[in-house]
């Protein structure tokens, strides 16, 4: 018998329709924060980590192209890209040729599966904001299904909680933001709840491989497969190193107790431990989201602790809208989805190069992304041709929202394959044809400014 509480939350998910299992993993997940459960890493109970690269590894064909084989690929897709002023699914986001997102993935897929005659299932964790719009633009794609796989299963969603009393809050006004998604660790619960464990282990696939949707990088590359399943394990998160925009990022570590890795996020660092957080040659390894598990691992794993996969908790304090700072504060609870290595004994990172890590957050990111600094082959996978990624910081006063983004690059980014860093305070907007070399920052003059045609920055 729970607390009146969670008993009220609990009967709203029910009403919602939210099943028994998801229930079950957060009334687990709510008891812990009634106990006072912070989900706080101390710094004096992790060391740093080291792990094998990619670069050194070596994978027979033949286990390579059995491994791609019998892999299943699942791409997170319930975010709307509400930060950069979007309302619907953000993979839908125009990014390279007048494709989306989820148009070059769905050709990556097309392409791997025919370049290794492998089945390669797409699959995509949609919420329900994004399901009708993602499916839509997928339909052109005839051929991506396949036979006796959904092509979409749906996240969970949970109540937010009032911070001062943990009871489910009430907000008339717009009910949809009553509900928060339990984070990415949801995967774990919605893949058993759903049945899709089951269907994938029945169909013959042993290993699946998840990432983010905003992240063109993470193609479901054989090499990897291959490791993965020579390897044994029965999970694996890929890892890249750190650099300067990783500093306020979670990272990698080994738990001095027991040994075990751990995933550090940044909401699990106490604030006296931010520096050693920030220290890039301490904690080297950031993690791509990129994993994979082992189909029956997962499921005997799941099985066995009724859907309570036992991840850390992540209890994220916002106002219940978003937008407005002054409505009730709340407490979301959340897990994230590459904590789960510290469940599997014998769980694995290993080092990738940042080829397979180009994630979209920001407006900055867009602008690299759709730069010259990649090229899209024609299997669709992006190819860094650029020596370095260029370091991009674009006003946020002006660049935030993708609308107004577009209007200042209205034929497209400036050259970047020369760039070392843009940095630009103000408004600006760039004609066809500039270009940037090296280090080149534009500074906030008096009302609207224009970089003109062909300009060279930096010379």
């Amino acid at each position: 018998m729970g607390s009146e509480a969670l008993n009220r939350a609990l009967e709203k998910m029910a009403d919602a329709g939210v099943g028994p299992i998801p229930r079950e993993v957060f009334a687990h997940y709510f008891r812990l924060l009634e106990a006072g459960e912070t989900g706080m890493i101390p710094e004096a109970s992790i060391e740093p980590i080291d792990m094998e690269s990619l670069a050194d590894v070596e994978v027979d064909d033949d286990v390579a192209r059995e491994a791609i084989r019998h892999t299943a690929v699942i791409k997170l897709n319930g975010g709307l890209g509400t930060s950069m002023g979007m309302d619907r699914a953000k993979s839908l986001l125009c990014v390279r040729r007048g494709l989306s997102f989820l148009d070059i993935i769905a050709r990556q897929v097309l392409e791997l599966r025919k370049q290794h005659d492998a089945p390669l299932p797409l699959i995509l964790m949609n919420s329900f904001r994004t399901s009708e719009d993602t499916l839509a633009a997928l339909a052109r794609y005839e051929e991506l299904p396949v036979a006796g796989l959904p092509l979409e299963f749906l996240q969970n969603k949970e109540p937010k909680l009032l911070a001062s009393d943990l009871s489910p809050v009430a907000w008339p006004v717009d009910p949809d933001l009553e509900w928060c998604p339990p984070g990415h660790g949801d995967i774990y619960t919605a893949l058993l709840d759903t049945g899709l464990l089951d269907q994938l282990a029945e169909a013959g696939f042993r290993h699946v491989f998840v990432s983010n949707s905003d992240n063109l990088g993470a193609v479901p590359d054989p090499t990897l497969a291959g490791w993965f399943a020579a390897s044994g394990a029965p999970f694996a998160i890929e890892a890249v190193r750190r650099t300067a925009s990783d500093r306020k990022g979670g990272h990698f570590a080994t738990r001095v107790s027991d040994g075990r890795i751990v995933l550090r996020e940044t909401a699990q660092t106490l604030p006296e431990d931010k520096e050693a957080l920030a220290d890039l040659n301490r904690h080297r390894f950031t993690s791509t989201n990129s994993l994979w598990f082992d189909v029956e691992a997962m499921r005997r794993t799941l099985v066995s602790r009724q859907g309570v996969l036992g991840l850390p908790l992540i209890r994220n304090r916002k106002t219940v809208d978003p937008s407005d700072a002054r409505s009730p504060e709340v407490i979301q609870i959340e897990t994230a989805m590459g904590a789960a290595i510290e469940v599997f004994d014998g769980a694995r990172t290993i080092e990738v190069g940042r080829d397979r890590f180009v994630p979209v957050k920001t407006t900055d990111d867009l602008l690299v992304l759709r730069s010259d600094v990649y090229d899209l082959r024609p299997d669709f996978v992006l190819d860094q041709v650029a020596e370095t990624v260029p370091f991009v910081s674009l006003d946020p006063e002006v660049y935030k929202l993708v609308g107004e983004f577009d209007k200042r690059f209205p034929e497209g980014a400036p050259s970047l394959r020369r760039a070392s860093s843009l940095q630009v305070e103000g408004d600006w907007t760039f004609e066809p044809g500039v270009a940037v070399h090296g280090d080149v920052a534009l500074e906030d003059e008096d009302g609207p400014q224009r970089v003109t045609r062909d300009t060279v920055l930096g010379e």
